[in-house]
């Protein structure tokens, strides 16, 4: 309940016959006392209530209330209390709801005030739900392009700092629509790193190494945050599913030489090169991991185990013409049965080539890595032919290495 002395001042102007025009005068007077006093009473949030509802009344008119409602904002934007802060602007939130529509520039305000403060408490969702009330399409004030998306990709992250990628996902589809009209940098980079957060999110790995991959080269962001994004490109290049895709992604990275300084790049390295990985190396990996990339899945296995599962089975592919079953499972850390149903399903799906002799309980692997090629009914041709493969795959390597060979001597040895 507001003070004695506020009530009784806002009944007087609001009883009171002076002109029109000076009206105005009486309330801003009464909103600086009501600054210097009601804090002290801890009467502020509502008295300034009692203000906003009094300005808001029949007594004044629009064009006069809006400037008088904006000090008001201001008012409480000066409070250094986020406790007080908050509870002001909602008490001025919940007055302004009744007549929104001819007084938003103050609500937009009065909710860009209040995320800010719900933020800095670390209430995101409290905060993108205050932000969800700004109406962006109104015929009252013009809102451009960028401010639409500035808002809509500040409630997405928001929202994935509280990992709710489904919410933040359909405020990062909003801001698609309008992407090609942003004009500020700062916002088109907000954008690309929550895409790629979601797509992490969503498990959607090789797209959101791609994604991060893109975003590390931005000339924009200082240096740390750019290898931070490299970082996170390596780790969805390691937790992608094994096969042709990811090897592209991974020597796409693997020959990007900021990788070298990064603590991943002994796991991209020997995933590049297809070597077999130890459970020591996968547990200091599995140290750098985010929570969702640590979730189990439906049959019970982590991404990081699943992923370095199909990525051991392709390197034995590699080194193996044939193996037994029972061979591999050893190899793998699985039981027989386990082993034979993660080669099946890469057979199947193309990601190496091959058959399961089930009589004789042996793989017979038949070269390198296969790809697929869609045809008009969609389905994939394994392109086989073990000899050439194998001559063309050592081929590549030699000119890789050679190119990789080449770059580090132009570094050390620069052309003048």
């Amino acid at each position: 309940m507001a003070s004695a002395d506020v009530t009784q001042a806002l009944r007087e102007l609001e009883n009171s016959s002076p002109l029109q025009q000076d009206r105005p005068v009486g309330y801003k007077r009464l909103l600086d006392q009501i600054q210097t006093s009601s804090r002290a009473s801890n009467k502020f949030s509502a008295d300034l209530g009692a203000f906003v509802d009094s300005v808001l009344g029949e007594n004044l008119g629009v064009v006069a209330a809006r400037p008088l409602l904006g000090a008001a904002v201001e008012s409480i934007k000066a409070l250094q209390d986020p406790d007080a802060k908050i509870q002001a602007g909602t008490t001025a939130l919940r007055s302004l709801e009744p007549r929104i529509e001819l007084f938003e520039e103050q609500d937009a305000q009065l909710r860009e005030m209040l995320a800010d403060t719900y933020q800095a408490q670390e209430e995101y969702i409290e905060a993108a739900k205050i932000l969800q009330g700004i109406q962006l399409e109104s015929s009252q004030r013009r809102v451009s392009d960028d401010q639409k998306v500035d808002t809509w990709m500040r409630i997405c992250r928001l929202y994935l700092e509280e990992d709710d990628t489904t919410s933040a996902e359909s405020y990062l589809n909003r801001a698609k629509n309008l992407r090609h009209q942003i004009s500020k940098p700062e916002i088109l980079l907000a954008f690309q790193l929550s895409e790629a957060r979601i797509l992490d999110a969503r498990r959607r790995f090789l797209d959101a190494s791609q994604a991060y991959h893109t975003f590390s080269f931005s000339a924009v962001l200082d240096e740390d945050e750019r290898m931070r994004a490299l970082s996170s490109a390596i780790i969805c290049a390691v937790l992608a599913p094994a096969g042709p895709q990811r090897s592209r992604a991974l020597a796409k990275l693997y020959k990007d030489e900021r990788t070298e300084q990064l603590g991943e790049f002994g796991m991209l390295e020997k995933m590049f090169l297809d070597r077999l990985l130890s459970p020591d190396e996968v547990a200091r990996f599995s140290e750098k991991l985010q929570p969702h990339q640590l979730a189990k899945t439906a049959d019970g296995c982590t991404v990081l185990a699943k992923a370095v599962i199909e990525h051991n089975l392709l390197s034995v592919s590699r080194l193996y013409d044939n193996i037994g079953i029972d061979g591999l499972a050893a190899l793998l850390g699985l039981d027989a049965e386990e082993a034979e149903g993660y080669a099946a399903r890469m057979l199947e799906q193309g990601r190496i080539a091959g058959s399961i002799d089930q009589i004789d309980r042996v793989i017979v692997f038949d070269g390198s890595e296969t790809s697929a090629e869609g045809g008009s009914s969609g389905q994939r041709k394994l392109v086989t032919g073990k000899g050439l493969r194998k001559w063309d795959a050592r081929v590549q390597g030699v000119a890789e290495e050679l190119e990789r060979v080449a770059s580090m001597i132009q570094l050390q040895h620069p052309v003048k």
